[in-house]
């Protein structure tokens, strides 16, 4: 079965759902910036990309940790992006069963403060081993491929996210 939630926050409790942003990077062509996720099978990547995405830590605004995430995630500097949108509501999405039992922690999913930027750098720019490394390759994609690469249960929400930042795939 697959397991696709719906983003919105409907009558889910947020202090349920770990605090997170995630990142549309876009570039000056209107694509989409998209990593494949460490430790991914080679024969079985269906679902390896996905956007940049992090947790918000004690003390944090989203928007300083969507910058911190920009950073750990794909290398590039804040000099590299300009801010386009910061999307309202907060989407959510929650873990499949399956994947919930393995976890420790008391969350049944994620919410997720959504901001779009451009990038003005070059592509040299990326540096994923700057931290430890979250993504081991990247590309540019189409906006609208994205739901059909991530991880199931993420897909509703990138399919969101897809339909409010579709007017920042124009080329600049």
């Amino acid at each position: 079965m697959t397991w696709r939630a719906h983003p919105e926050q409907g009558g889910r409790d947020p202090s349920l759902y770990r605090p997170n942003v995630g990142l549309a990077i876009f570039s000056k062509r209107g694509l989409l910036w998209l990593g494949r996720r460490s430790g991914v099978r080679k024969d079985d990547a269906r679902y390896a990309w996905q956007m940049p995405q992090g947790g918000i830590d004690r003390g944090e605004t989203p928007a300083i940790a969507a910058l911190r995430e920009l950073g750990e995630e794909t290398g590039i500097n804040t000099k590299h992006v300009e801010l386009l949108e910061e999307l309202e509501p907060w989407l959510y999405y929650d873990f499949p069963p399956a994947l919930k039992q393995k976890l420790t922690g008391p969350y049944f999913g994620q919410r997720q403060k959504w901001f779009a930027y451009r990038f003005i750098g070059s592509d040299t720019d990326f540096r994923l081993d700057d931290h430890t490394p979250e993504f081991d390759a990247w590309k540019w994609a189409k906006l609208e491929e994205a739901p059909g690469l991530v991880i199931p249960f993420k897909a509703a929400v990138y399919d969101e996210v897809a339909k409010r930042f579709a007017k920042w795939t124009e080329p600049v």
